[in-house]
Protein backbone atom coordinates (compact mmCIF):
# COMPACT_ATOMS: atom_id res chain seq x y z
CA UNK A 1 0.00 0.00 0.00
CA UNK A 2 1.28 3.46 -0.89
CA UNK A 3 1.69 5.89 2.00
CA UNK A 4 0.85 9.58 1.90
CA UNK A 5 3.04 12.29 3.31
CA UNK A 6 1.13 15.47 4.08
CA UNK A 7 2.06 18.80 5.61
CA UNK A 8 -0.25 20.88 7.79
CA UNK A 9 -1.87 23.83 6.03
CA UNK A 10 -2.50 25.66 9.29
CA UNK A 11 -2.96 25.47 13.04
CA UNK A 12 -5.74 25.99 15.55
CA UNK A 13 -5.10 29.10 17.63
CA UNK A 14 -7.02 29.69 20.82
CA UNK A 15 -10.08 27.90 22.04
CA UNK A 16 -9.62 24.98 24.38
CA UNK A 17 -6.19 23.89 25.48
CA UNK A 18 -7.09 20.43 26.79
CA UNK A 19 -9.23 17.79 25.11
CA UNK A 20 -12.24 16.64 27.10
CA UNK A 21 -15.25 14.56 26.23
CA UNK A 22 -17.99 17.18 26.44
CA UNK A 23 -19.00 20.84 26.63
CA UNK A 24 -17.27 22.04 23.47
CA UNK A 25 -18.15 25.70 23.01
CA UNK A 26 -16.41 28.95 22.28
CA UNK A 27 -14.43 30.24 19.36
CA UNK A 28 -11.03 29.55 17.87
CA UNK A 29 -9.03 30.61 14.85
CA UNK A 30 -7.81 28.36 12.09
CA UNK A 31 -4.62 30.18 11.11
CA UNK A 32 -3.52 29.15 7.65
CA UNK A 33 0.16 29.07 6.73
CA UNK A 34 1.45 32.59 6.04
CA UNK A 35 3.10 31.49 2.79
CA UNK A 36 -0.35 31.04 1.21
CA UNK A 37 -1.72 33.98 -0.74
CA UNK A 38 -4.86 35.44 0.84
CA UNK A 39 -6.78 34.45 -2.31
CA UNK A 40 -6.93 30.84 -1.03
CA UNK A 41 -9.88 31.86 1.15
CA UNK A 42 -11.65 34.04 -1.41
CA UNK A 43 -15.36 33.21 -1.44
CA UNK A 44 -15.18 31.09 1.71
CA UNK A 45 -17.17 33.58 3.81
CA UNK A 46 -20.25 32.84 1.70
CA UNK A 47 -20.45 29.45 3.45
CA UNK A 48 -21.79 28.91 6.96
CA UNK A 49 -19.75 25.78 7.76
CA UNK A 50 -16.43 24.20 6.97
CA UNK A 51 -15.21 20.62 6.79
CA UNK A 52 -11.88 20.57 8.65
CA UNK A 53 -9.41 17.67 8.82
CA UNK A 54 -7.10 17.91 11.81
CA UNK A 55 -4.79 15.77 13.94
CA UNK A 56 -5.12 14.65 17.56
CA UNK A 57 -1.63 16.08 18.16
CA UNK A 58 -1.70 15.56 21.94
CA UNK A 59 -2.34 11.83 21.57
CA UNK A 60 0.43 9.27 21.55
CA UNK A 61 0.79 6.60 18.84
CA UNK A 62 0.55 4.18 21.77
CA UNK A 63 -3.07 5.34 22.26
CA UNK A 64 -4.18 3.59 19.06
CA UNK A 65 -6.51 0.70 19.91
CA UNK A 66 -7.18 -2.18 17.52
CA UNK A 67 -9.85 -3.92 19.53
CA UNK A 68 -13.51 -3.59 20.40
CA UNK A 69 -14.28 -1.57 23.51
CA UNK A 70 -17.18 0.31 25.03
CA UNK A 71 -17.26 4.00 24.08
CA UNK A 72 -15.64 6.08 26.84
CA UNK A 73 -15.10 2.75 28.63
CA UNK A 74 -18.70 2.97 29.79
CA UNK A 75 -20.27 -0.50 30.14
CA UNK A 76 -23.73 0.94 29.37
CA UNK A 77 -22.69 1.05 25.72
CA UNK A 78 -21.73 -1.93 23.57
CA UNK A 79 -18.17 -2.81 22.69
CA UNK A 80 -17.46 -1.53 19.19
CA UNK A 81 -14.40 -1.61 16.96
CA UNK A 82 -11.83 1.07 16.28
CA UNK A 83 -13.60 2.39 13.19
CA UNK A 84 -16.95 2.68 14.98
CA UNK A 85 -15.42 5.37 17.24
CA UNK A 86 -14.55 8.99 16.44
CA UNK A 87 -11.68 9.56 18.86
CA UNK A 88 -7.88 9.70 18.97
CA UNK A 89 -7.43 5.92 19.14
CA UNK A 90 -7.49 5.69 15.33
CA UNK A 91 -4.47 4.55 13.27
CA UNK A 92 -3.64 7.98 11.80
CA UNK A 93 -5.09 9.96 14.70
CA UNK A 94 -6.94 12.23 12.28
CA UNK A 95 -10.35 13.79 12.86
CA UNK A 96 -12.84 15.86 10.97
CA UNK A 97 -15.09 18.60 12.27
CA UNK A 98 -17.76 20.84 10.82
CA UNK A 99 -17.30 24.22 12.53
CA UNK A 100 -19.35 27.30 11.78
CA UNK A 101 -17.33 29.96 9.98
CA UNK A 102 -17.84 33.31 11.71
CA UNK A 103 -15.51 35.41 9.56
CA UNK A 104 -12.28 35.40 7.61
CA UNK A 105 -9.61 37.98 8.37
CA UNK A 106 -6.82 37.42 5.93
CA UNK A 107 -5.62 33.87 6.54
CA UNK A 108 -7.31 33.68 9.95
CA UNK A 109 -10.61 31.82 9.87
CA UNK A 110 -12.66 32.56 12.99
CA UNK A 111 -14.84 29.57 13.85
CA UNK A 112 -17.08 28.16 16.55
CA UNK A 113 -18.00 24.55 17.31
CA UNK A 114 -14.55 23.25 16.44
CA UNK A 115 -13.63 20.33 18.67
CA UNK A 116 -9.88 20.59 18.08
CA UNK A 117 -7.65 22.19 20.71
CA UNK A 118 -5.15 25.03 20.55
CA UNK A 119 -2.12 23.94 18.51
CA UNK A 120 -3.89 21.19 16.55
CA UNK A 121 -2.43 20.88 13.05
CA UNK A 122 -4.95 21.43 10.26
CA UNK A 123 -4.38 19.18 7.25
CA UNK A 124 -7.24 20.23 5.02
CA UNK A 125 -10.38 22.31 4.95
CA UNK A 126 -13.21 22.94 2.54
CA UNK A 127 -16.61 24.55 2.62
CA UNK A 128 -19.43 22.27 3.68
CA UNK A 129 -21.79 21.63 0.76
CA UNK A 130 -25.13 20.26 1.95
CA UNK A 131 -25.48 18.54 -1.42
CA UNK A 132 -22.44 16.42 -0.54
CA UNK A 133 -23.77 15.47 2.88
CA UNK A 134 -25.40 12.11 3.51
CA UNK A 135 -28.10 11.03 1.09
CA UNK A 136 -31.14 9.26 2.40
CA UNK A 137 -32.02 8.43 5.96
CA UNK A 138 -29.20 8.63 8.49
CA UNK A 139 -29.14 5.56 10.73
CA UNK A 140 -27.18 5.04 13.95
CA UNK A 141 -27.54 3.11 17.19
CA UNK A 142 -28.81 4.88 20.32
CA UNK A 143 -25.48 5.07 22.17
CA UNK A 144 -23.94 7.99 20.20
CA UNK A 145 -26.93 10.20 21.06
CA UNK A 146 -26.73 9.19 24.71
CA UNK A 147 -22.96 9.61 24.87
CA UNK A 148 -22.91 12.96 23.07
CA UNK A 149 -25.94 14.62 24.66
CA UNK A 150 -23.66 17.25 26.30
CA UNK A 151 -20.98 17.40 23.60
CA UNK A 152 -21.83 20.94 22.50
CA UNK A 153 -23.38 22.09 25.80
CA UNK A 154 -22.07 25.05 27.78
Amino acid sequence: MKSLEITPIGTVVGGRTEPTDDHWTGTAIIRLNPDFPVEVVQGLEEFSHLLVVWQFHLASPGDVAFHARSPRNDPRWPATGTFAHRNHRRPNQLAQSFPRLLKAEGLDLHVTDLDAVDGSPIYDLAPYFKEMGPRGEVRQPTWPGEMLSDYWAD
